[in-house]
């Protein structure tokens, strides 16, 4: 499939794609869209960052619609056709946007679940008709149990970023959640990595499924600038301090391995007489969900983190990635510079290099 077209989509949904300028598929679009059209059941494994939320969007807005016209639409309240699985918040926020910026052709109808908002909230998005319901697991099966919802309709369950998902109750939950929906419900998951922990859940859900790889391994993006910086006798602050006087016209993201390195750094930035906003774990959500809305509207022009927001997030400003400490693993690397140079626009990473960093740079390097 070389084209949208190819895919014989609704029209309302190509017209959408041309007023993006959406013409050619990603790998992971162009066998994910025709197998989930198809009513097959996937596992699809690819890096952050190469449109798997629209490789299942397209397909279940097309079903659902073709459905509707057909006489066939929902009929009862609180009933969705289609149930999307999100690790957090924030990715169910973006998750809805791209569902939305879709359905204006369409008129189908999407709500959201999520966690960090009340019950109350909760409970009216689940009031009247809709087709496409988002939630994260806890959240949804909080409303299963008040029976604010009902799966029994849904033709579409899907786990995003489900590598993301797997703490030690995910999978009592994600059997749940499957147990509530129509035994011939289709099946999709989305993934970064194929663990074992991803291959024993998809084992638990799936009684069969397609494995669509992207081939290729991991890739930077074509309009990322890298440059790296030696790091002498581990001394990061003047390196940072040079850095941070460059002026930059969009959002600068700040990674540290873990959250005392990060909140070190927070301390670095407050005497060097620098604003910054903070996302890594054991924060609030709702002071984490703030500080990223502030990062994202230009009023914080630094935002510093662990790997927890390397994945997921798609942040339309970030100019800038500063690799503080680099990680071990290439594949953290490409998730954090994966947050800048994405849709084509152009990206820096700078990262800091120790004498230990070298076997990852040179991994880095191979990539090119």
């Amino acid at each position: 499939m070389n084209s949208f077209p190819d895919f014989q989509l609704l029209p309302s949904l190509l017209e959408t794609l041309a007023e993006k300028t959406l013409t050619k598929p990603t790998p992971i679009q162009a066998r994910a869209v025709p197998a989930l059209m198809s009513g097959r059941s996937i596992v699809g494994v690819a890096q952050t960052g190469s449109g798997k939320t629209l490789a299942y969007a397209l397909p279940i807005l097309h079903v659902l619609k073709t459905l509707e016209t057909g006489g066939k639409g929902v009929t009862q309240e609180r009933h969705p056709r289609a149930a999307i699985l999100v690790p957090t918040r924030e990715l169910g926020e973006q998750v809805a946007k791209v569902f939305k910026s879709y359905t204006h052709g369409t008129r189908l109808r999407v709500r959201s679940v999520l966690g960090g908002t009340t019950t109350e909230v909760a409970k009216k998005n689940l009031d009247g008709y809709f087709e496409v319901l988002i939630a994260t697991p806890g959240r949804l099966i909080q409303m299963l149990d008040r029976k604010l919802v009902n799966l029994n309709e849904v033709k579409f369950l899907v786990f995003d970023e489900a590598d993301q998902m797997l703490d030690d109750g995910f999978l009592k939950d994600a059997q749940r959640i499957s147990d509530s929906c129509p035994v011939k419900c289709q099946l999709a998951m989305f993934t970064a990595t194929f663990t074992a922990e991803v291959e024993k859940l998809v084992g638990h859900l799936f009684d069969d499924a397609d494995i669509i790889r992207v081939e290729g391994g991991y890739q930077l993006p074509a309009t990322l600038t890298t440059r790296n910086q030696a790091v002498a006798d581990g001394d990061r602050r003047v390196v940072l301090e040079k850095l941070l006087r460059e002026k930059a016209s969009g959002g600068t993201m700040i990674f540290s391995n873990t959250r005392q390195q990060c909140d070190k750094l927070g301390a670095l930035l407050e005497e060097m007489g620098h604003s910054y906003v903070m996302y890594r774990g054991e924060m609030d959500k709702v002071e984490r969900r703030k500080n990223l809305q502030a990062f994202r509207d230009g009023k914080i022009p630094f935002l510093l983190s662990t790997d927890l927001a390397s994945r997921g997030l798609d942040l339309e400003n970030v100019e800038r990635v500063i690799n503080f400490h680099l990680p071990q693993e290439l594949e953290n690397y490409v998730h954090r510079v994966g947050r800048t140079a994405r849709a084509g626009r152009k990206g820096l990473v700078v990262n800091l290099v120790t004498e230990r960093d070298q076997s990852l740079m040179d991994r880095v390097r191979r990539l090119k």
